[in-house]
């Protein structure tokens, strides 16, 4: 079994096993979640992490950003934020008599959007030319974002009242969508005894340097995927639409979400390919929230989730000579 990428000499399990054993010292319990988390660092994408209070979610940002030795800003979202407090503003130099950019909080590596949920559409929309294109555009300046760039948003999914729902153009933008959960009450014992004194994520120190980040976001694109399996992910995004209990199904950018976060999967394994089974498991992360449930089938409490796993039991699975090379 390769443990080396195809056409690279980077090790991404050495990397990724670096990461996950140090952000783990803080967040316990929870592997499958931190892979995820660092699933989409890999595929230079972004996180939607849907959950109550209190479980995490800031630390595990801040605990990414410790390892990597990366900025880190956090935008605690509210109803009466401005664009401008996203992206920066250009303020009027009177010595120099030009206009200087100030830069906003998203101009870091890795940005914290806490309840994102809570800003108006306009806000939200700020963040959706950073997301995509890597830069932002203040006054008909470009400025680009710096690398790597990762936006974990967070939004309570129980409180309602005060909140502007994602509209499906930013929905669209997260690679992967998790939920830490409540940890088990040994985990939550762990927590206690860790944080006694003082709180781990202090005493963190960084793991990987950003250089060998950037390479092994490199590295990850040439993970193999046999043309059986890009059939298969594509026929698995086509089944969304045409669900009968699905108003919207996931669009082209989810085929390339499951794509590229399959291709992280292998490479954090160990693997210079992908199996069926890097698909199928990261299909509901990659698609669930792309999806839009009609009228009817809400009344009934059908869920995006029920829907993918449907997909994914009548979609045949493709083995033996379709996945050689």
């Amino acid at each position: 079994m390769a443990t080396v990428t195809e056409n690279t000499h980077v090790n991404v399990k050495a990397i990724a096993d670096r990461l996950i054993g140090n952000v783990e010292k803080v967040i316990v319990g929870k592997s499958a979640e931190v892979r995820l988390t660092l699933t989409g660092l890999l595929c230079q994408g972004h996180l939607l992490i849907e959950d109550v209070p209190g479980v995490g979610k800031t630390t595990l940002a801040k605990t990414l950003a410790r390892s990597l030795g990366t900025s880190f800003n956090r935008l605690q979202f509210t109803p009466d934020m401005l664009p401008s407090d996203v992206t920066g503003v250009s303020i009027f130099n009177q010595q120099t008599r030009e206009f200087e950019f100030r830069p906003g909080p998203i101009m870091a590596q890795v940005v914290l959007a806490d309840e994102i949920n809570r800003a108006t559409p306009k806000t939200q929309a700020a963040l959706l030319e950073a997301m995509e294109e890597k830069q932002v555009t203040v006054d008909g300046q470009t400025h680009l974002l710096p690398r790597p760039f990762m936006v974990l948003a967070t939004q309570n999914p129980i409180e309602y009242e005060g909140t502007f729902p994602l509209p499906e153009a930013q929905l669209d933008r997260f690679l992967l969508r998790l939920s830490l959960g409540y940890p088990s009450a040994a985990d939550e014992v762990a927590v206690l005894e860790r944080q006694q004194f003082r709180h781990p994520v202090d005493t963190l120190e960084q793991v990987v340097a950003v250089e060998e980040l950037l390479q092994a976001q490199e590295a990850v694109k040439h993970v193999h995927v046999a043309p059986a399996l890009k059939t298969y992910v594509v026929e698995i995004t086509t089944q969304t639409r045409k669900h009968p209990d699905v108003y919207l199904g996931a669009s082209p950018r989810g085929s390339l979400s499951l794509f590229r976060a399959a291709q992280a999967r292998a490479a954090i394994d160990g693997r210079d390919y992908i199996l069926p089974d890097d698909i199928k498991a990261l299909a509901d992360a990659a698609l669930a929230h792309r999806i839009i449930i009609g009228p009817a089938a809400r009344i009934k409490n059908v869920d995006a989730r029920a829907v993918v796993k449907e997909v994914l039991n009548a979609v045949p699975v493709p083995g033996g000579t379709q996945l050689k090379r």
